[in-house]
């Protein structure tokens, strides 16, 4: 007989289930005593709760338009902006100076013979990329169409595509993108031939409200017989930033090429000089401010300009265009453009 656990006592085998059972019972009450307890004290509390509780409204956030575009409409001057870019202007009598600036958000602006045509130089290439864009939006033109380049199209001056063999084939987006990058003269006379050729590209320009810009010549156009105002080229960029003119994605296309160009030695120099600093990086110095701007520049000795979309540190967007014509090669022209970019940002920013 093998040895084993000892039988238990009828005592253990009646005892131990009882005083279970007993237990058991006791917890029972008194579990139910607590939970009634607590529920009737906390009653009147979750009812009034209930009646308070917030219901989560989407409404508003179905009905939100998100952030207003702004208009291209000047509605209150910044007079004291207007007044002293005259003052800089008229120090010098043997320049002729044209600018404009406008904030989308609510309308203020400065100005300067806005309407004044003077030699575009390369700031009309912008306009030009506007038109460009508009075409892709419509199928018009395909992002990497192949286009030709002739010997009519070869410009000197500014570029690299000028040194490739005539019958060279450019991809669209790439003269889209080296005609504001390094300015490439070629390749904005690719996009002129392109875009249907001076008369057709000038009657696009007036149809979208540029009534002082026009191509007459092909790139470089030394004697400056292409011409602008301030206000053609702030409205160029304008109507992109407003939705006035191309899609979302196309829009995002010009500011990246816009982004891309590599002169920043006016308006971004001299917006960082209004306030109070110098550097030979000013893009990324206004960074440290919360300012971008995106601009284009001209330069035919004779003629310069530059326009820009500037994005402000409160959130808020302005076009500035300012163009200036005078003795060749003389340095008051670009300072004077700097000056005048310098009372933007002392005006719309301040210092720190």
């Amino acid at each position: 007989m093998t040895a084993g656990r000892q039988p238990r006592s009828p005592k253990n085998r009646w005892g131990g289930p009882f005083r279970l059972v007993l237990r058991l019972v006791v917890m029972g009450i008194g579990l139910g005593v607590v939970t009634g307890t607590s529920l009737k004290l906390l009653a009147p509390r979750l009812a009034q709760g209930a009646s308070k509780a917030p219901s989560l409204d989407l409404s508003a956030a179905r009905n939100s338009k998100g952030l207003d575009p702004g208009q291209f409409e000047a509605r209150t001057e910044l007079a004291a902006v207007s007044q002293r870019w005259g003052e800089l202007a008229a120090a010098h009598k043997d320049l002729s100076a044209s600018a404009f600036l406008l904030v989308l958000d609510d309308g203020r602006f400065a100005q300067l013979q806005p309407d004044l045509p003077l030699p575009a130089a390369s700031s009309i290439k912008t306009p030009i990329l506007l038109a460009g864009l508009e075409d892709l939006d419509n199928g018009k033109l395909r992002w990497n169409e192949p286009l030709p380049l002739t010997k009519e199209l070869v410009g000197g001056g500014a570029g690299w595509m000028a040194n490739k063999p005539v019958g060279t084939r450019f991809p669209f987006f790439e003269a889209a993108t080296e005609m504001i990058r390094v300015s490439d003269n070629s390749a904005t006379n690719l996009l002129i031939k392109r875009l249907g050729g001076k008369t057709t590209l000038n009657e696009r320009f007036s149809a979208m409200g540029l009534p002082a810009t026009a191509v007459n010549n092909w790139l470089p156009d030394l004697d400056g017989t292409n011409t602008t105002s301030s206000r053609d080229l702030a409205r160029s960029i304008a109507m992109v930033d407003i939705g006035e003119s191309l899609s979302p994605r196309a829009r995002d296309l010009f500011r990246e090429i816009m982004g891309s160009s590599r002169t920043n030695t006016l308006i971004p120099l001299g917006l960082l000089q209004g306030l109070g600093k110098d550097s030979a990086d000013p893009d990324s110095e206004l960074l440290s401010f919360g300012i971008t701007a995106y601009n284009k520049t001209g330069d035919i000795g004779i003629a310069y300009a530059d326009a820009a979309l500037i994005q402000l540190p409160n959130g808020q967007r302005a076009v500035a265009a300012f163009m200036v014509k005078g003795p060749f090669n003389d340095p008051r022209s670009t300072d004077l453009i700097r000056a005048m970019a310098a009372e933007v940002s002392k005006t719309l920013v301040g210092r720190k």
